[in-house]
């Protein structure tokens, strides 16, 4: 047993996974995304990984009781947003006990508000859609300041969802992320409604071809989630139950896939997967 864990450890030793996701636990409520966004860059971490996880920094996000700070070599640099420019802040916070950082996407005009994603009466933010490209955005930017060449990207949660769409066509010739290979969970929690529809014309605006850029021309969950599952090297069904739509994206996907796994059988399922694609 000692020789398994061993070679396990060595095998992840020098793998940098990068995790994306909308939110994450301590820092917001427990769901079904936020938990496993903190359990499996937990696994990969124990197991010898190297990781970094990403969220944006919400404004119900408790800065003094998880002791967030400012970055300022990181910070200060503006993000263009449907041709507005957009400071971009970055924060960081330790997750205790765990030896894992959080850096936090921050942005005055998107996330200051005292919510997530919904005002008192449950309605969308009508700038729910500028909030996730300039999420994306911030990842990309800030991991290229870092020179941090991840070779898994694990996304989680629709307000990350742009990020494969954008790695794969706004930040094509980026060499950081080469052969960084984009996983994306696709879970069955999402939103009622649909986001802005001007989301398709500053989309556009970024020069993502139509072909892809269409879905956002009605943006629910189901069209924005066809979008990342269109442009991710890799899926995982992140639910026991998902649309049906998505379950039949995933399907026609040619990529590799994994089916959902439980909280407690998924780390060694999660674990040979991220192996395999770094393999390939």
């Amino acid at each position: 047993m000692f020789f398994i864990e061993k070679f396990e450890a060595e095998h992840m030793t020098n793998k940098r996974v990068l995790y994306v996701s909308s939110e994450v636990i301590p820092y917001l409520p427990e769901t079904e995304i936020s938990s496993m966004s903190f359990e499996a860059p937990k696994m990969v971490n124990d197991r010898g990984g190297q990781i970094r996880i990403f969220m944006p920094r919400y404004g119900n996000i408790n800065e003094r009781r998880h002791q967030l700070h400012e970055v300022i070599r990181l910070s200060g640099m503006n993000l263009v947003i449907n041709d507005m420019d957009m400071p971009l802040i970055i924060k960081v916070a330790s997750i205790p006990k765990e030896r894992i950082q959080v850096y936090f996407i921050d942005n005055e005009e998107y996330f200051k508000r005292k919510a997530t994603f919904a005002d008192e009466e449950g309605n969308l933010f009508d700038d729910n859609d500028e909030r996730a490209i300039f999420f994306a955005k911030g990842v990309v930017e800030t991991v290229k300041k870092l020179n941090w060449a991840p070779d898994i990207i694990h996304v989680h949660g629709w307000m990350a969802s742009l990020l494969p769409v954008y790695l794969k066509k706004y930040y094509q010739d980026e060499p950081l992320f080469q052969d960084s290979k984009v996983v994306l969970s696709v879970y069955g929690q999402g939103y009622e409604g649909a986001l802005n529809k001007a989301m398709h014309q500053k989309v556009t605006f970024d020069n993502i071809e139509e072909g892809t850029a269409s879905k956002y021309a009605d943006p629910t969950y189901v069209n924005i989630m066809k979008a990342a599952i269109e442009n991710a090297d890799a899926l995982v069904v992140g639910s026991e139950e998902i649309p049906k739509e998505l379950t039949e994206s995933v399907e026609n996907a040619k990529v590799p896939s994994l089916g959902f796994k439980s909280a407690e059988e998924f780390a060694d399922a999660y674990y040979d997967f991220y192996n395999s694609l770094i393999a390939e």
